[in-house]
């Protein structure tokens, strides 16, 4: 009765279909190991998937497997314990969707999470060693297949090596023709530079990898006319959301016109939209300020990739004013993208293609908007409304064919590996005749001549050894994954070792989450306590900075410098094992906890320690570093509160011999940042120096660097804390636990140093070493209460450096890419402080 009622449903709902549905040729839709046919009678339009046991070859092989406690749709699977062909007869040629539904589930027998098996289509590989994990979500997998047979093959191979009861299985099926505009050979897209150009894009296989609505909701098959899901942009954006808007406006208002309509994308994704977080006054008050919006995708390397960029200006108000750069990686697929090139009027979507390869060292795809040179300070501005990447198929879509899997292959195939065999053969012959020459060559030009020198080039890490560090690439925050370097393999640290010591990354170990990801505490099979930080996709920082802070920790060592223990990269992780440091971040121990309080000279002592780390990166090793991100968070306390400076993912080198600076692009974190640094993108150890100061007055006052709660004029700590320093009444705003217990000219002499520390010319601050020996003077000052009179000198090791108002700081970590001009900047400390703005954004994540 049930099902005659949903049946009865599905029809009337067809009946009140919109006339604009798409409505295939001949599709299939197929419930696997269903008996009755299953109405989905949400989707638009309303479909039926029907029983699976006449479309697969040889029945003996087949399993039908059912659990009652799923949907409808995955109530049942269709498992095979052998070889097995699902074939599809097809009233037309050219691209054809598939998707592959996949849901796990235990009945009396079997486990379908232990399933591990291959599916192939085409003679091409889709799936190897493909499994499901036994979890709530289905797994669907989609794909674009041109077919130029009457019969589409699909075949599903289990792994015998997979465990007693091999298994390949699968839940639906969907196999229909794909509209002709969706993807054909006339579209002709960009390939991004040093990318491989696709040709015949139609002609391909493309698997769909993430496809996305900017901005928006998820949008389900009940409203996009071919069924597709596309899902909110939050997990990958990669930007802080407080530099972006998200928009939106009615689907009705979405104007479709030639060469795209709903087929392309649904209103749902046009109608909605990500745009840049900017106003006029911002860049007015400073033209040059920058950033762009950024999502990062993880892939598989070593394809090529077919990028779908989905545009509609629903938001500006005047569509043709606006103009904005679109990158992929961190070159230009876009420059100066003026959408009113492309459409006739205002919410009118179009769509840009992109190709890029992906090299096996890199595993993200990363795309950003910006705003363009061409735009005005009042019409500045990038959108952004949807977003699709898909794998291109050259034979295998997931890995190497595995020839034991018995997937046949096609002439063609065989034909170029034996071509390929050949030209090898004599590529490798005529190599060592090549070098036996240049031997003979050089052995005898010996005696006659000395070669010509090569002129050596200094990489930033290189150490000669078996377990060599090389870096090809300069070390800077625009270091890719392509450079490839070397890491030191006695720091690898297996992933199944990592999991089993965090209990599966078990939420009850997480000491911290940041920027990065989550930390988690855990223990080796050695029995070494360990903090783990494990990248997740959505997280500010990407492989650059895992790359850079494996380099850099495993050449450095330090007692106030956190200790790399090792790394992993197995399955795309990025994960970073460090030494445990039992009390957490000094944060922590400040405020927003109910952890004991810390005494002044327990303060101070921390603060001692910290300054040392920070001493010997700038003047300790062969080449001075910058940390760049020198925080409360970022200040670790181990066993008897010994300080260790930590995270090193942003750091970089100074400048080098005979520079004063390094020209870069912005990234630290706001409320810490120097402002010279901020205005003039000229990088010095001062920066540290300036956010070394931040932490001294966190550490006296015991508050955050910003707090929107409290008044305007005690938002911004610095501004706050010097004011009643200069009226000479710093000890009113002290830690209210530390009144009493602090003598005055450990006071005087601790806030004279953070004062110093804080003034807004970079030249103007003392250096670490300077810091380093005026706390250590304050800690004295504590511990023997000396007095000093007014006329006595106060011990500075420096020179006296003039009191200078400290500009607005900025409040949550920001990366504005250095690829763009700043030369309109002074070269001198500008008196134009950082915007406003900034000091009201918080961000109380450490990286």
């Amino acid at each position: 009765m049930e099902l005659l009622l949903a049946i009865t449903i599905f029809y009337l709902s067809s009946f009140h279909l919109s006339s604009s549905a798409f409505t295939p040729t001949n599709p299939h839709f197929l419930a696997c190991g269903s008996t009755s046919i299953i109405p989905l009678i949400t989707d638009n339009p309303a479909r039926n998937f029907t029983p699976d046991s006449d479309f697969f070859t040889p029945k003996s092989n087949s399993i039908s497997l059912s659990n009652p406690n799923s949907s409808l749709l995955y109530a049942t699977a269709r498992a095979f314990t052998e070889r097995s062909t699902y074939r599809f007869k097809l009233d037309s040629q050219g691209t054809h969707v598939l998707r592959l539904h996949f849901f796990s589930f235990t009945d009396q027998n079997h486990d379908l999470a232990t399933a591990r098996f291959d599916v192939s289509a085409l003679d091409r590989l889709l799936l190897f060693g493909f499994s499901v994990p036994n979890t709530q979500t289905p797994v669907i997998k989609e794909y674009l297949l041109w077919v130029d047979t009457a019969e589409l093959a699909l075949t599903f191979i289990p792994h015998s090596n997979s465990s007693a009861s091999s298994l390949a299985f699968v839940n639906a099926i969907e196999v229909f023709p794909a509209p002709t505009n969706l993807i054909s050979n006339s579209t002709d897209p960009e390939s991004v530079p040093s990318s491989r150009r696709i040709n015949q894009l139609a002609h391909q296989a493309l698997e769909i990898v993430h496809r996305i609505n900017v901005g928006g909701q998820k949008v389900t098959p009940a409203n996009d006319t071919l069924w597709r899901t596309w899902v909110p942009d939050d997990e990958y954006l990669f930007t802080d959301k407080d530099f972006s808007l998200d928009n939106s406006t009615s689907p009705k208002n979405i104007k479709y016109a030639a060469g795209v309509d709903p087929v392309i994308a649904p209103a749902n994704v046009y109608d909605t939209a990500r745009t840049m977080n900017i106003s006029s006054s911002m860049v007015l008050s400073n033209p040059n300020f920058d950033f762009n919006i950024t999502w990062s995708f993880p892939v598989t390397s070593n394809y090529s990739y077919l990028i779908r960029m989905h545009f509609c200006d629903f938001v500006s108000k005047i569509y043709t004013d606006l103009y904005f750069d679109v990158y992929i990686g961190d070159q230009f697929a876009h420059q100066d993208l003026h959408p009113a090139d492309k459409v006739d009027q205002p919410a009118e979507p179009f769509f840009l293609d992109s190709t890029l390869y992906v090299p096996t060292s890199q595993h993200l795809i990363n795309v950003s908007i910006g705003r363009s040179s061409k735009s005005s300070p009042t019409t500045a501005n990038a959108i952004l409304n949807g977003l699709e990447i898909m794998k291109v198929n050259p034979g295998s879509l997931d890995g190497s064919i595995n020839p034991d899997s018995g997937i046949s292959q096609t002439k063609k195939i065989h034909v170029a590996i034996l071509i390929s065999t050949i030209v090898g053969g004599v590529f490798v012959i005529a190599s060592a005749i090549a070098v036996l020459v240049l031997v003979c060559k050089r052995c005898c030009s010996k005696s006659v001549t000395k070669p010509a020198e090569t002129p050596f080039l200094r990489a930033p890490y290189r150490t000669d050894g078996a377990n060599s560090v090389e870096l090809s690439s300069q070390f800077t925050e625009r270091t890719a994954p392509s450079a490839s370097p070397h890491f030191k393999m006695s720091l690898h640290i297996s992933f199944i070792e990592i999991k089993v010591g965090t209990n599966d990354f078990d939420d009850k170990l997480v000491i911290g989450t940041g920027g990065f990801g989550k930390v988690y505490r855990g223990v080796l099979s050695d029995g070494t306590r360990v903090a783990v930080k494990r990248g997740t996709r959505r997280s500010g920082q990407g492989y650059p900075e895992f790359q850079r802070e494996i380099l850099l920790l495993s050449q450095i060592r330090h007692r106030h410098l956190v200790s790399l223990i090792g790394y992993c990269e197995e399955q795309s992780e990025m994960i970073l094992v460090y030494e445990y440091m039992e009390k957490g971040p000094l944060r922590d121990c400040l405020h927003g906890s109910d952890l004991p309080c810390l005494s002044w000279k327990q303060r101070l002592q921390i603060c001692i320690d910290a300054a040392r780390g920070l001493n010997y990166l700038h003047t300790g090793y062969s080449h001075n570093i910058i940390h760049r991100d020198i925080k409360s968070t970022n200040i670790l306390l181990g066993d008897k509160y010994l300080a260790k400076v930590s995270d090193f993912g942003l750091s970089r080198w100074g400048p080098s011999y005979g520079e004063t600076h390094v020209s870069t692009g912005v990234k630290g974190t706001f409320g810490y940042l120097d402002p010279e640094y901020f205005k003039i993108l000229k990088l010095t150890d001062k920066s540290d120096v300036y956010s070394f100061g931040m932490v001294l007055l966190e550490v006296l006052c015991a508050r955050p660097v910003i707090d929107q709660t409290l008044s305007s004029e005690q938002i911004n700590l610095a501004e706050w804390a010097l004011q009643w320093k200069q009226r000479g009444q710093l000890e009113k705003i002290i830690d209210p636990r530390l009144v009493g217990k602090i003598n005055v000219n450990s006071l005087s002499k601790f806030g004279e140093t953070a004062e110093k520390c804080l003034a807004e010319c970079a030249v103007d601050r003392p250096t670490m070493a300077d810091v380093l020996w005026n706390l250590e003077y304050a800690l004295q000052l504590q511990e023997t209460e000396l007095k000093r009179e007014p006329y006595e000198d106060s011990g500075n090791v420096e020179s006296q450096f003039p009191v200078t108002a400290v500009g607005w700081a900025p409040s949550t970590r920001i990366s504005i890419d250095e690829g763009r001009s700043m030369a309109g900047m002074r070269e001198v400390c500008s008196d134009t402080t950082a915007s406003k703005v900034f000091s009201q954004i918080i961000v109380d994540e450490g990286r």
